[in-house]
């Protein structure tokens, strides 16, 4: 379920302006198949960053942030704020999430990509912040739908809120497949 746009945090000219069709969706869907891409945007979407501190916080090279930082600006995943002055004078132009990703359709690849980047991030985190919950489930296919139709509204409505401003910055992955291991043979 798409939230409701923040207009605050949108682009003048969003994706459904653009009169690409499936060309632009693959673009797009290019544009979003990498981690480092991913872990940019999320890093965007409270504070504007620069590609010197997404680089220092990535631990990457500031020309290789940068070849993504700009194939996320073309894309819109993420915009400019207006240029700023950095230590000794130097321009320096930060870049803040538009949150199109959120809208985004899926793609091949696109859970194995979620995954691994979350897996990057939590790495990163303080295991004391880090629960998780494993469960086994059996559901009909009405109780599925109910149980995926709940999850997408509470996302959405996450993904609508805007943020906290002293609140502390979470991630959250949500994952529900069919349990191939558990049906049955023959």
């Amino acid at each position: 379920m798409a939230p409701a746009p923040d207009p605050a945090s949108e682009p003048q000219a969003g994706p459904e302006a653009r009169p690409e069709g499936t060309a632009g969706l693959d673009a797009d869907a290019r544009a979003l198949a990498s981690t480092l891409r991913l872990r940019i945007l999320r890093m965007c979407l409270d504070e504007p960053l620069t590609n010197r501190e997404l680089a220092d916080r990535l631990g990457k090279n500031p020309a290789t942030v940068l070849h993504h930082v700009r194939t996320l600006v073309d894309r819109e995943f993420l915009a400019a704020d207006p240029v700023r002055r950095g230590a000794r004078g130097s321009r320096e132009v930060p870049y803040r999430a538009t949150r199109k990703s959120w809208r985004a359709p899926d793609f091949p690849g696109k859970w194995q990509l979620m995954l691994s980047t979350f897996v990057e991030e939590v790495a990163e985190a303080d295991p004391e912040s880090v629960r998780m919950t494993r469960l086994g489930v059996r559901l009909s296919a009405a109780e599925h739908d109910e149980l995926m139709s709940r999850v997408d509204a509470f996302f959405g409505e996450l993904a609508a809120r805007r943020p906290t401003p002293d609140g502390r910055p979470y991630s959250i992955l949500f994952a529900l497949h069919e349990d191939a291991g558990r049906l049955p043979r023959g």
